[in-house]
């Protein structure tokens, strides 16, 4: 068996109190990650790419700084993960495709940069779906990693941040870099079980990475939980968390349509559950409108692959063709006859919908929902197309509007029961209140952890 995950229990903090104490030592928890990836990951296939000596030679490069006493803060000596469409000198990137991408990702970014700063170790790059266009996590060119959560039945891993989820999940990274461009961070979290924040855009740079969609893509975290992604937000910003918020004080909008249709029943009554305990809190739960999510539906199937041939150049999108996941390729090849007129129009629509929905949510402090519709459904499930196109609509309908309406959103895992597959709750704010959303999400977890154990 390998060793137990050395952040399991209290997180970063309590990482970084005992890494300042000299209790453990960033080699030590490091080989022990490293241990942990040699026998779980060969069945879960979340890491496209382990650097196993780097690694340690980072970390040993990391107690001699604490030797000699200095200190880079809360995150120094974190083991971490990457997703694959981010370069990381020294390692593949490949963006989940067998087609040549690297020319059009560029050098490394200030998110890897900030992160080398602090003192993180980074273990490895974790596997996404190609060109991060895929919501399920199935991919074929690169594998598709197993759910966390059921290691005899192969269940979909959400994506497209599908490798990072996972790792986080199976205890196989501190924490894990994703990115989120209509779900892609906070689906995965949701479906494995963990901490997913999604990023306003523009909040944190998207240099070197992939560009899907350069106006939607946004740089995510997989954590344990919120104070995790606190920290890791607070040395990557450079700014202070937000002041922490009693229940009591909450003004929390619930949508009245489209947001709640459709939940599978028994992941529906968990999340009435939690709203209802969030209500005897205290909390003021309101119903609002949000007549503009279902515009997502015509926006994302018409703008991303669009997008997409724009990022490879027409010439390797269609060359590329055969090289492509089989649902990839078709959804590549719808790019070839959108018209630039109806593009034009839809861009209208979405700048006018996020003038009035930031207006309308500025006066709650966030908008609940599921972030699913179901929980994670086997991989087999996808070989009916007509199942597979439905399951992927209700793993989007709730996270697609975030980005489309240009909204910061996280996922909080619910707890579950013994035999329950992991499900997730939602909560979206305006753009740029991120640090307001994880200090609210600090208190809900502390009440759903408290209140729907028992």
């Amino acid at each position: 068996m390998p060793a137990n995950d050395p952040l399991q229990t209290g997180g970063i903090s309590n990482f970084s109190r005992q890494f300042r104490e000299g209790a453990l030592t960033a080699e030590s928890v490091t080989r022990d990650y490293l241990d942990r990836i040699a026998a779980l990951d060969p069945r879960l296939g979340a890491y496209a790419y382990v650097a196993a000596d780097d690694a340690i030679r980072q970390a040993q490069a990391i107690d001699a700084m604490r030797a000699a006493g200095c200190d880079l803060g809360p995150l120094m000596g974190v083991p971490i993960a990457v997703k694959d469409l981010i370069r990381v000198d020294g390692m593949p990137v490949t963006g989940g495709t067998k087609l040549e991408v690297q020319d059009l990702i560029g050098p490394e970014g200030p998110v890897v940069q900030a992160l080398r700063r602090a003192g993180c170790i980074i273990l490895g790059k974790t596997k996404t779906v190609e060109f991060a266009l895929g919501i399920t996590g199935v991919s074929a060119p690169h594998g598709t990693p197993w759910n966390a959560h059921d290691t005899d039945t192969h269940r979909l891993p959400g994506g497209s941040s599908s490798g990072s989820a996972v790792a986080m999940a199976a205890g196989l990274c501190g924490f894990a870099i994703g990115s989120d461009t209509g779900g892609s961070v906070r689906v995965p979290a949701a479906l494995n079980g963990v901490f997913g924040l999604k990023t306003s855009f523009g909040r944190l740079s998207n240099d070197g990475a992939f560009p899907l969609a350069a106006h939607l893509d946004s740089i995510g975290l997989l954590t344990r939980d919120a104070r995790d992604a606190e920290i890791i937000f607070s040395v990557q910003t450079a700014e202070a968390p937000a002041p922490k918020r009693p229940i009591s004080a909450l003004r929390i909008g619930r949508p009245s349509t489209y947001f709640f249709d459709g939940i599978e029943p028994s992941a529906a009554e968990r999340v009435e559950r939690a709203i209802d305990l969030l209500s005897r809190h205290g909390a003021s739960i309101e119903p609002v409108d949000i007549p503009e999510a279902p515009e997502r539906e015509d926006y994302f199937p018409a703008v991303l692959p669009v997008c997409l041939v724009a990022s490879l150049g027409r010439e390797r999108a269609e060359e590329g063709l055969s090289l492509m996941d089989p649902v990839i390729s078709k959804r590549v090849k719808t790019a070839f006859d959108v018209d630039a007129i109806r593009l034009v129009q839809l861009e209208a629509r979405r700048s006018a919908s996020m003038r009035a929905v930031h207006a309308r949510i500025a006066g709650f402090d966030a908008w609940i929902s599921p972030t699913v519709s179901d929980v994670a459904s086997p991989v087999l499930a996808l070989e009916d197309p007509e199942k597979g196109f439905e399951l992927a609509l209700g793993m989007t309908r709730n996270t697609q509007p975030a980005n489309y309406l240009d909204l910061s959103a996280v996922s909080i895992p619910l707890p579950t029961d013994d035999g329950q597959m992991p499900f997730g709750l939602q909560l979206m704010a305006g753009p740029g209140r991120e640090f307001e959303l994880m200090a609210i999400s600090q208190s809900i977890e502390n009440a759903l952890e408290d209140g729907m154990s028992r």
